[in-house]
């Protein structure tokens, strides 16, 4: 009982952070998260340990904190997202299901609600990719690409902020659509290795003015 409560507390406290609940920086209290999940302080305690020992959450003197991902970091992460989306994509364009391809392309569609908030198309954009995670059908594909996506949500601010950057990230994802649609598995996998290079640039334009 007590690991299916730190499961639980764990999942809990991970979909928190990739909602953008809990920021990089921000101090994580365990009695404040027990009576938010509605849970014992035990299980929690225990899924604050295993999320420092994920490196999702860092030491402040005694206080446990969402981690912040460096400069370098962030390279390294979209280097490895980079080649791990590109061959779901090109796995989905082997194996996707017509009705698979059909939501992809709805996703699209409907997505464009979404323009001019930032935050609500981030989760759309995580839906997207998560579906093509799944069209792939590749189970140890999806379980690492979990994982980069837990340390995504490790990023201060989503390049879909940026001016524009929405509108032009929803035709790249209509381009990957496509190429998934036709089968063509090494357009898929360029489509979506241009779509993360573009999204790479935009972080980093968007850091250099602040610095």
């Amino acid at each position: 009982m007590a690991q299916a409560g730190q499961k639980d507390a764990h999942g809990l406290i991970l979909d928190a952070i990739d909602r953008g609940d809990f920021r990089p920086g921000d101090r994580l209290v365990e009695s404040e998260l027990a009576e938010r999940f509605g849970v014992s302080r035990t299980p929690v305690r225990e899924a604050l340990q295993r999320l420092e020992t994920q490196s999702v959450l860092v030491r402040d003197g005694r206080s446990l904190i969402v981690a912040t991902l460096s400069h370098d970091q962030m390279a390294e992460l979209y280097a490895v997202r980079t080649e791990l989306e590109a061959l779901a994509a090109r796995l989905a364009a082997q194996h996707a299901a017509r009705e698979e391809i059909r939501v992809l392309r709805r996703m699209v569609d409907e997505d464009r609600a979404y323009l001019g908030d930032a935050r609500a198309l981030s989760r759309a954009n995580r839906r997207f990719h998560g579906q093509i995670h799944l069209a792939s059908h590749n189970r140890y594909l999806v379980q690492q690409l979990g994982m980069v996506h837990r340390s995504m949500a490790l990023m201060a601010t989503t390049s879909l902020a940026a001016e524009g950057r929405g509108e032009t990230a929803l035709a790249e994802h209509l381009a990957i659509v496509e190429a998934i649609e036709a089968r063509d598995g090494d357009a898929a996998a360029e489509a979506l290795r241009r779509h993360l290079s573009e999204a790479f640039e935009t972080r980093l334009r968007e850091e250099a003015l602040r610095i």
